[in-house]
């Protein structure tokens, strides 16, 4: 469908066709938003946060899975699994090495994003329903080796998940304000075609970026070697010994706050990671990357004969499906205090996934985001008439409060592939043309 503008909409330069956000007041509605989604923990119940904060990491996971499935064509049952690779090495980088969040999550990702290449191999000699059954074989594999007794020590073993702690954020006031200035400019470096302070800038952040991480990492483990619990950092009784970690483990003063005392913490680490993620995967289909796939989903030997390399590009998308699979699971594991698979991570998450990108509509960037918003909202929706219509037939209380959900999920799903096939993100676009075309919308 071609894109409908209203008058006076057109571009002056290739950065203006380019861009995302096209109007100024869709760039103020936008920060808006960000700004109201990090405080809604101040604001909103428990439970919309919890359900806030898992709709952002599971649309991070939904967007691989739609560079894969939706621009890729290749069917992938494995993306629970992946997940549960990401959890396990942040968990495992945060209590091991002490790395902070921050650390331990892109590491996480490049790990899991490996692991999916392993999974992926088999996809230039199988495609279609063959490759479904491959990449079914990492939802099995991976939750098995977790739970063995070897390696009860690292996974958990029999037990079935192993305890993240509460981690703590620390704050060096001056590194922070030379990174700030640094980004501030590079940007302007950038947008003003100036390639000294853009790469001046950038050069200075990374400098401060590294000494900020090593500070960050020492100041943990002279915090775990004091016998510090990260959790009661300002108990009274510790109070006398952080204080001597301050001024003497550390060569620089630091702020330490507890993420006890920021409900708001994973909430905002969350959103800011899938604003990065949104970003990444818009600009990786408009890319040659990204038209690589889609010729690849389209015709797969029409791509090959064009001089697309079918193995290297779908590898590609295996590794992005992986690489944000971990980044959905880091986040999960950090804000459940724990991962393994007595948290989910089961073949029942992964079919859940296909049926969110079906809903919210496959190869469109807004899809994830409209099918994991509706798909949460009908399991809400669920569980509470599940419960009403136990009142109303009491002979079958039993079976509705037990079986109600999957059932009603599974009828919304049958009903979104018989009447809306292409999703919510091609009704939107139709809603968005009619509006646009007004009054000669039919």
């Amino acid at each position: 469908m071609a894109v409908l503008r209203p008058a006076g909409d057109f571009d002056r330069s290739y950065e203006q066709d380019m861009g995302i956000v096209r109007q100024r007041w869709q760039l103020f509605l936008l920060l808006g938003a960000i700004l109201l989604a990090c405080s809604a923990a101040f604001w909103g119940e428990a439970r919309f946060v919890f359900n806030l904060n898992r709709l952002a990491y599971l649309i991070i996971a939904l967007q691989g899975l739609n560079i894969l499935t939706g621009y890729t064509g290749q069917i992938s049952l494995g993306q629970a699994a992946f997940m549960l690779v990401g959890g396990y090495a942040s968990g495992l980088l945060a209590i091991h090495l002490s790395l902070p969040i921050y650390l331990s999550i892109p590491l996480a990702a490049l790990i899991t994003g490996c692991v999916g290449l392993l999974f992926g191999l088999p996809s230039l000699r199988v495609k279609g329903f063959y490759l479904a059954m491959a990449t079914l074989a990492a939802q099995f594999i991976i939750p098995w080796l977790t739970r063995q007794p070897r390696f009860s020590t690292w996974l958990g073993g029999t037990k079935g998940f192993i305890d993240i702690p509460t981690t703590f954020l620390t704050v060096f006031p001056l590194l922070l304000l030379i990174l700030i200035a640094a980004g501030i400019v590079a940007y302007v470096g950038w947008y003003t075609q100036r390639p000294q302070f853009q790469w001046g800038g950038l050069a200075v952040f990374l400098i401060t970026g590294v000494i900020y991480s090593a500070w960050d990492i020492s100041l943990r483990r002279t915090v775990n070697i004091a016998g510090l619990p990260p959790t009661d950092l300002f108990a009274a009784g510790h109070l006398k010994a952080f204080i001597t970690v301050l001024t003497t483990g550390v060569p620089m003063r630091a702020w330490i706050i507890s993420l006890r005392e920021l409900p708001t913490y994973y909430l905002s680490v969350s959103l800011i990671t899938l604003l990065l993620s949104t970003i990444l995967t818009i600009n990786i289909t408009r890319s040659r990357l990204g038209r690589a796939l889609i010729a690849i989903r389209d015709n797969d030997l029409a791509a090959e004969l064009l001089g697309v390399n079918l193995f290297q590009y779908k590898l590609r998308a295996f590794f992005i499906a992986a690489f944000l699979a971990g980044v959905a699971g880091a986040l999960r594991a950090h804000s459940e205090r724990g991962v393994g698979t007595e948290f989910g991570y089961s073949l029942r998450e992964s079919i859940l996934f296909l049926g969110m990108l079906v809903i919210g509509g496959l190869g469109t960037n807004l899809g994830p985001y409209l099918g994991g918003a509706f798909v949460i909202a009908v399991e809400d929706f669920a569980l509470w008439l599940g419960p009403e219509l136990a009142l109303i037939f009491p002979t079958r209380s039993a079976e509705l409060q037990s079986s109600f959900r999957p059932i009603f999920f599974g009828l919304v799903l049958v009903l979104f592939l018989i009447f809306e096939p292409r999703g919510l993100a091609h009704r939107w676009m139709l809603l968005k043309a009619s509006w646009r075309l007004r009054p000669f919308a039919r």
